[in-house]
Parts: structure tokens; C-alpha cells; sequence
């Protein structure tokens, strides 16, 4: 068996800023799913980095508190990897923010506008279309019952899903269990404060990850999509602003960890 190189800090940086090969990132998760407390740090980054995109994502010309705080966090999770460079495109961010010198986009891991994932959707995100698709089908049918009843801990006996946290202001309308090409996966449809319903679906797709939220669309079908650990998770909405449902998406995320 061909020994895998110890996993550098930096390169677990990397992994966050996605600028690692296809190889060696499998070898990252695979250290990551041996290493909880460093997975947990690891979602937090990409988190953060989220976090920093969407208060970027206003364009103002103004240093608004949101882009302060999510630079601030950015700064001290950076601080603790030691990662002099990641701090510094960090820094200069922020410097071009408060100069107003930032129009409509950045290049680089931190992009305000980046909404559509360069490569294919893994297949869970398929399956979470279809899902979705099928219960606004059920919706118009009075024939189908709705159960509104949520219990994230018999999800979790039954599945092994860990269902995220729904925030107290939201309302979860309706919860089935549907078969996938992965087994049990669990759809929900919640409505967040704004009225919209959305369809958060959760799945086991066999392997490990550590996978920030990204974006798919299709045919008017927004989509935001994670992965923490062997649990996937996609939110779809039939026409939400794309950066609002990756908002909603990262409050989710936040609840996992």
C-alpha cells in the first residue's frame, strides 16, 4: 500500500480555498474522517468564508458591520492555521471594500457573485430536485396527506440523518421519508419568515466530505448545496434569489456543528 503524505496545515487551507487536486483532497477527507475535531475546524472555515461572500455580495462601498464580523471571524480562524498568505487576501479584501474599489466581482476563493458551481452537482443534488418537484406535485393533490409532525431525533434512529436545526421562526409544513439511489432520504418542506417555502432535503450519499455550500440551477430551479461528513443536504426553491437561499443555506450548515 502506497503510504499518503502527513496533511499539512497549509494544505488544509487549501483544501478550504478548493486549490487542492482531486487526489490529494480525497486524501485530506480521508484524514478529516479519521480527525473530528479538525473536520469541525474545517467546516467552520468554509463557513466563515460564506459568510464573508454574502456580506460581500451587497457591493456597497460602505464597511458594513456584517462584512467586519464575518472579516473579523475570517481573521481569527486564519490566525489559528498560522496561514500568513490566507490572511493577507483576507486583509485585502476588507482594504478594497472600505476604498469602494470592489464593482460587481473578486477573483478568488472569496468571489461575491460566484452562484453557479463550475463543475457537475454531485447526484444527491438531482435526487433533491426530483424530491422537491414531487412534493409540490403531492401539494396540489388532496389525496396526499401532509405531516407536519417533525421529530429530527426518530429521523436520526430511523435514517442515521442528522437533520439540521430549523430556526424558531421558521415552520416546517410537511416531512416524508423517499427512496433514493443512495436509501432512506428525508425531504422537508419549511417556510422561512419570508413565506417562501423551500425544500430541504438530506441524504447518506456513501462517502465522506467536507463540502461548502454551492450553488445549481436548473430550468428556474435554484439549488444550495453541502456535505458535512456522510451526510449531503440540498435546499431548492422553485425561484428564491439564488445568494438569498445560500444565505438561508449557511443559517442551516451552522446548526451542524
Amino acid at each position: 500500500m502506497t503510504a499518503i503524505d502527513p496533511i499539512l496545515e497549509s494544505e488544509l487551507h487549501a483544501y478550504v480555498d478548493d486549490q487542492l487536486d482531486v487526489a490529494r483532497r480525497i486524501e485530506v477527507e480521508a484524514y478529516l474522517s479519521e480527525n473530528p475535531s479538525m473536520a469541525a475546524q474545517v467546516m467552520a472555515d468554509l463557513s466563515t468564508k460564506g459568510e464573508l461572500r454574502l456580506a460581500l455580495a451587497n457591493q456597497s462601498s460602505t464597511l458594513r458591520a456584517e462584512t467586519r464580523e464575518a472579516a473579523r471571524k475570517l481573521e481569527r480562524s486564519l490566525s489559528q492555521w498560522r496561514v500568513v498568505a490566507g490572511l493577507q487576501r483576507a486583509a485585502a479584501v476588507i482594504a478594497l471594500v472600505g476604498a469602494g474599489w470592489i464593482a460587481n466581482s473578486y477573483v478568488g476563493p472569496f468571489s461575491a457573485t460566484e452562484v453557479i458551481a463550475s463543475v457537475p452537482p454531485p447526484i444527491f443534488v438531482e435526487e433533491a430536485v426530483r424530491a422537491h418537484q414531487t412534493t409540490m406535485l403531492r401539494e396540489t393533490m388532496p389525496s396526499q396527506a401532509v405531516l407536519a409532525t417533525y421529530d429530527p431525533n426518530d429521523i436520526r434512529a430511523a435514517t442515521a440523518i442528522v437533520m439540521p436545526e430549523v430556526p424558531k421562526d421558521w415552520s416546517v409544513v410537511d416531512v416524508q421519508i423517499y427512496p433514493s439511489a443512495f436509501g432512506p432520504s428525508v425531504e422537508m418542506v419549511i417556510e422561512p419568515k419570508d413565506g417562501e417555502r423551500l425544500s430541504l432535503f438530506a441524504v447518506r450519499p456513501g462517502s465522506f466530505a467536507v463540502q461548502r455550500v454551492l450553488q445549481f440551477n436548473r430550468d428556474g430551479v435554484e439549488a444550495s448545496y453541502w456535505q458535512i461528513g456522510e451526510v449531503a443536504y440540498a435546499l431548492v426553491s422553485d425561484g428564491k434569489d439564488a445568494v438569498k437561499l445560500s444565505d438561508a443555506a449557511n443559517k442551516l450548515l451552522r446548526t451542524l456543528y
